[in-house]
């Protein structure tokens, strides 16, 4: 009798034992749940910030094929010539809306590099097209000064590598006064100045 007494007495610490490995192991498997759980959100939290490094490398190249040049101005060599691109005369109604105003206007770009050159050939027509709309805007007053032929110069430097791809944004003027003006890395143009061959206003 003591000793089927004994029996389930024993039992008991091997039921308790067991118990006890069951919570330990249940404990371990939900740490290393846990632990892969949070490796798995760093990888794809790494993962995330990689293809956002790709894309803006990709952008980045894609702007690079669109002809956007680097930041820095490439030097040319001393004692060679700059590369011209004349333009066609343009003939525009000015905007004048008390009379009938015309202007002829002749001007040549100043670029970096005859290869430059090359490739603004093949995007002259949306060139001119928006050289045109910036003078169609203009006043003879505004022409008539040399501040206003001065401010054409710098839309027509702007306007005419837009059909290439480089965006040149305008220095914010029109910004509201208290508005904090947003800063964005230069971009290098490579047309380096507008030179008026001819300018006549009627």
């Amino acid at each position: 009798m003591s000793a089927a007494a004994a029996a389930p007495a024993g039992d008991a610490p091997a039921k308790k034992g067991s118990k006890k490995l069951v919570i330990v192991l249940v404990a371990v498997l939900l740490l290393v749940l846990a632990g892969g759980g949070a490796a798995f959100f760093l990888m794809k939290k790494n993962a995330a910030a990689e293809e956002g490094d790709e894309a803006a490398l990709e952008e980045g190249s894609a702007k690079s094929a669109a002809h956007a040049p680097a930041p820095k101005p490439p030097q040319r060599k001393p004692g060679t010539p700059p590369t011209y691109v004349p333009l066609d005369p343009f003939v525009v109604n000015l905007a004048d809306r008390d009379q009938d105003r015309y202007a002829q206007i002749g001007m040549t770009l100043e670029v970096d590099d005859a290869k430059f050159a090359d490739e603004m050939k093949a995007y002259m027509p949306a060139i001119r097209n928006g050289i045109l709309m910036i003078l169609a805007h203009k006043t003879a007053a505004e022409l008539l000064e040399r501040e206003g032929k001065e401010k054409l110069a710098e839309e027509v430097m702007r306007e005419a590598v837009r059909p290439m791809g480089i965006e040149i944004d305008a220095e914010d003027e029109q910004a509201e006064p208290g508005r904090k003006k947003r800063r964005r890395a230069p971009v290098y143009n490579p047309v380096q100045h507008v030179h008026f061959s001819s300018f006549i206003i009627q």
